[in-house]
């Protein structure tokens, strides 16, 4: 039963977790809070903010999976994608905690993590199956044959799901990260606004014309109605958030109609939006699909899928050297 050490630091937050036979023991991540006042994540205090976090998240996730450094087998670290200066802290102390102990590395990509984050735990989807994932970078629809074998069908073209729910809450003043806070006034609202929905065809997504549709609809209100964003806040944020959900369902039909693939699956930081989640439970039970949807601690970005997905490299004996190095894009 080999027990791996999985590091993940793609954006801003620090993780390690303890894996054990495919089993998580434990699963730590530490935020990171500087990033409010700016609006989006500023890479250069998120690499300082890593170098800060990255041993003490690691001895607490040592301590509590109960186990210590010298029982760790291999060690897992996200190589990419991500911002290059918080992938450089994360992949530098998975090779020196491995040169230390001689022991192998193991590098894994963090899109096709969030997909195996699905084998944390019970119930786990049987392959093959259909993935959609959303988060602030990527959108993605992914067709999962193996453990290994996956094959991304449609992917955005320009802005992620996650982007647009952050940049349309900038627009509304909401305080980054504003998806949650989005998710949270939509639940208050009811969507009265109908935003474009571009649609560049096939299974590819386009979040970028949505925004510019937000923009000038708020602004045309504005000039309508003094006070209108603040006086209607939540129906604003319902009326958002139905035209993104709306889009990343529609094209997920689509792929389960072309792929005939019925077990389908949700992944990344997007998946905790409760609407997203009730729509896709509803169109199963519509639809006759089996679904999976991710627990929240595995949905946002987290050490545990890094572990998770190593573990199966590791019985393949999938290792790299120490001269492996992080890639923003892979």
């Amino acid at each position: 039963m080999p027990t791996l050490l999985a590091i993940e630091s793609s954006c801003d937050d620090t993780s390690a977790a303890i894996v054990r036979d495919g089993r998580v023991l434990s699963n730590v991540t530490a935020s990171q809070q500087v990033h409010v006042e700016y609006g989006g994540v500023v890479p250069e205090y998120a690499s300082r903010a890593h170098q800060r976090n990255i041993v003490p998240t690691v001895e607490v996730a040592l301590r509590r999976a109960g186990v210590s450094a010298e029982d760790v087998d291999a060690v897992a670290f996200t190589r990419g994608p991500g911002l290059i200066g918080s992938l450089m802290v994360g992949v530098s102390f998975a090779k020196a905690f491995a040169l230390a102990r001689d022991l192998p590395l193991i590098e894994v990509d963090h899109m096709q993590a969030h997909v195996l984050a699905h084998f944390a735990e019970d119930p786990k989807p049987e392959f093959p199956f259909l993935c959609l994932t959303v988060s602030g970078g990527h959108t993605q629809l992914v067709v999962v044959r193996s453990p290994l074998e996956q094959e991304i069908i449609g992917r955005t073209i320009d802005d992620a799901a996650g982007e647009a729910f952050d940049k349309s809450g900038k627009l509304l003043g909401l305080s980054y990260p504003a998806g949650p806070e989005i998710d949270r006034r939509a639940a208050l609202g009811t969507p009265v606004l109908d935003f474009a929905q571009p649609d560049p065809g096939g299974l590819d997504f386009s979040f970028s014309g949505l925004k510019t549709s937000i923009l000038y609809t708020l602004q045309r209100r504005a000039r309508e109605e003094e006070g209108y964003v603040k006086d209607h806040l939540d129906d604003i944020c319902a009326s958002i958030q139905d035209a993104i959900v709306s889009t990343l369902l529609r094209k997920l039909v689509a792929a389960s109609e072309q792929t005939g693939l019925s077990r389908v699956a949700l992944a990344g930081g997007v998946s905790a939006n409760r609407e997203l989640r009730q729509r896709l439970e509803q169109l199963g039970r519509e639809r006759g699909w089996q679904t999976f949807v991710p627990r929240l601690e595995y949905c946002t970005d987290n050490a545990a899928m890094i572990g998770v997905t190593a573990a199966f490299k590791f019985e393949r004996g999938l290792f790299v050297g120490q001269d492996v190095a992080p890639a923003a894009r892979l």
